[in-house]
């Protein structure tokens, strides 16, 4: 993942991006594009959401890159460090719904 993230903020940076991006904007960024992943299950039951996801692959992983890349520039601005964040959630996560 490091590989990644170093990759994204090097798109970022050599472009000067940086100035642009804010922790509002980009929040907003993130929900946009989460929309637009939203979008192509529009209308179709949870059964018939896996042959949608198969017919439109190409899209939806596109959809999740770029929610995953506004949320590495989020982070970056922010200055979390997204696998310590992780970490610490599921350790609450395991807390608050332990396997029974």
């Amino acid at each position: 993942m490091l590989k990644v993230v170093e990759r994204v903020l090097k798109f970022r940076d050599v472009r000067g991006w940086k100035k642009y991006h804010n922790p509002k904007d980009l929040a907003a960024s993130i929900v946009i594009e989460a929309s637009e992943l939203l979008e192509i299950f529009q209308w179709v039951s949870e059964e018939e959401s896996y042959d949608v996801a198969r017919r439109n692959i190409e899209r939806v992983r596109e959809e999740v890159a770029d929610i995953l890349i506004y949320l590495i520039y989020l982070a970056d601005v922010l200055q979390i460090d997204l696998e310590d964040a992780v970490l610490e959630k599921l350790k609450k996560n395991e807390e608050k719904y332990p396997v029974e």
